[in-house]
């Protein structure tokens, strides 16, 4: 630091920001902390807040709250007296939007700081009260108002009006929102703008690593599972020292992937990595417990972490979860509370992704109370749906639902064709990655299979597998709920179509 002390603050400063930039964070922090320091030598309290605020920002990222919070604090006391500027304005934001926890006074403190932002001509301020005001609108299930200012706010972002830190922040917070609305072809649209946006940045080591993760998450929807691994676990490396919950959404990534995958050992290290760095596993674990046939488990994981989240973008995916645990542990209470749950949020927020979960959902509860007529409506809505969001690996299981609400109308032919489709789509799945397994069935089912295929007893499956009779009769119930099977003859039967006895 000593080479640094001929430097000016504005020279510090500049030198934070470009360490930031690629990724040298130690560095950044000393160096911010620095040039704090020499503006409040050179008696300029606003540039020193200023500098506190970037500082409490770049600790607020990476979980460092307590000291984040003293750096605010900082801010704070060195602008008493001064509330007309713009560093006032930008404190203003951090504390009572950023730092906010209550809608309302998030919404109103939104709008009366984004005037500020116009008065000081300053565009960044002006758009991320945008962005943050839309935000809160959307969580109140004011989508299209919401929508329409997230919009305006890229729409600076994206005509260059803004500093580079901010139109990173504004384009990663608006994918989370639309990633969290499943509105997939705008999480599309702006990661897209947001891959080349990065591409043309010397270095934005945090932004690409954000924008990786969401590619990850839009290539497991596609089916993409070995790629949206490899993506998310690069992304969680890059970003660690930078974003602790960007690098805990990274690995939850890998964990859904490898789960999807077959590869449930693999799931559990990434989601228990996720929760060591403040990210709820669920609904990921939950379902890994139901494909290792620990169905009770999987379903108090899931009520548990429905108990916890109150909102309802948030609740949407352990409701689809819900539903689908509580199928294999034959509570059919739990399931159309969760499917009706999903339908009102569908209805409320409109997305086309919303809506296909909740058909999806609803389609198997309604198939599990015997009505299959009902369910065929629903199901065929709800496949189209997800073929129209390019979701190949959801469409596919829910033609698996079909072919079974075909065959318990009487109509064989259908059924067929649907199963046909199902098992041709999900083999094209993931061809750089495992084989992909028919029926949502997990390696470990596919494996208790095909020893009952050969006429194996559960004890001679059990000891086999080195498993307990007890988990191998959890794995036979799970595989004739997803089969819609009562036997094992017939599980024989499937197991030879499918050609699931080789080896």
């Amino acid at each position: 630091m000593a080479k640094r002390a001929h430097l000016s603050a504005d020279d510090l400063a500049a030198l934070s920001d470009a360490a930031w930039w690629v990724g040298r964070i130690q560095e950044s922090l000393a160096t911010c902390e620095s040039a704090y320091r020499a503006y409040q030598r050179a008696g300029e309290p606003r540039r020193a807040a200023k500098t506190a605020m970037d500082l409490a920002f770049l600790l607020f990222l990476r979980a460092e709250d307590v000291l984040a919070a003293a750096w605010l604090g900082r801010a704070k006391r060195l602008l008493d007296g001064d509330t007309d500027c713009v560093e006032h304005a930008y404190l203003r934001y951090f504390l009572e939007v950023e730092c906010g926890s209550d809608a309302e006074v998030m919404l109103a403190a939104a709008r009366e700081i984004r005037p500020l932002g116009v008065r000081f001509a300053d565009p960044a301020l002006v758009a991320v009260t945008t962005a943050s005001e839309g935000r809160v609108l959307i969580g109140r299930g004011r989508v299209a108002e919401g929508l329409a200012l997230l919009d305006e706010a890229m729409a600076a972002v994206v005509a260059g009006e803004l500093p580079e830190e901010w139109a990173g922040n504004i384009y990663c917070n608006v994918i989370a929102i639309c990633h969290e609305l499943v509105d997939l072809r705008r999480m599309r649209t702006w990661t897209d703008g947001l891959e080349l946006w990065c591409s043309r940045q010397a270095a934005a080591v945090l932004f690409t690593g954000i924008c990786r993760v969401h590619r990850a998450q839009l290539l497991q929807i596609r089916g993409e599972w070995a790629r949206s691994e490899a993506l998310a676990a690069q992304a969680g490396a890059d970003v660690r020292e930078l974003s602790v919950s960007s690098a805990a959404e990274a690995h939850y990534v890998v964990g859904e992937a490898r789960r999807l995958r077959g590869d449930l050992a693999g799931a559990e290290r990434a989601f228990v990595q996720a929760h060591e760095l403040g990210r709820d596993p669920q609904p990921g674990m939950a379902l890994l417990r139901l494909a290792e046939g620990r169905t009770d488990i999987a379903l108090h994981a899931v009520r548990v972490a429905l108990a916890a989240v109150d909102d309802p973008l948030p609740r949407a995916p352990l409701c689809f979860a819900a539903v689908e645990v509580a199928l294999a542990a034959r509570a059919g209470d739990i399931a159309r509370d969760a499917a009706d749950e999903l339908l009102a949020t569908a209805d409320r927020y409109g997305s086309a992704g919303l809506r296909a979960l909740a058909g999806h959902a609803h389609g198997a509860v309604l198939l599990s109370e015997v009505r299959p007529a009902e369910a065929l409506a629903v199901l065929r809505r709800a496949c189209a749906d997800w073929l129209a969001l390019d979701a190949p690996y959801d469409a596919a299981q829910v033609r698996l639902l079909l072919a079974r609400a075909y065959a318990a109308v009487g109509d064989l032919d259908a059924s067929e064709r649907e199963r046909a489709a199902a098992t041709s789509a999900l083999r094209r799945l993931d061809p750089a990655g495992s084989r992909a397994l028919p029926d949502g069935l997990t390696v470990r089912e596919v494996e208790v299979l095909a020893l009952v295929a050969k006429g194996r007893t559960n004890r001679q499956v059990a000891a086999a597998l080195v498993l307990s009779e007890k988990t191998v009769a959890r794995h036979l119930s799970n595989i004739y709920t997803k089969l819609g099977l009562s036997s094992r003859t017939a599980a024989a039967t499937y197991a030879h179509q499918h050609g699931l006895t080789d080896g």
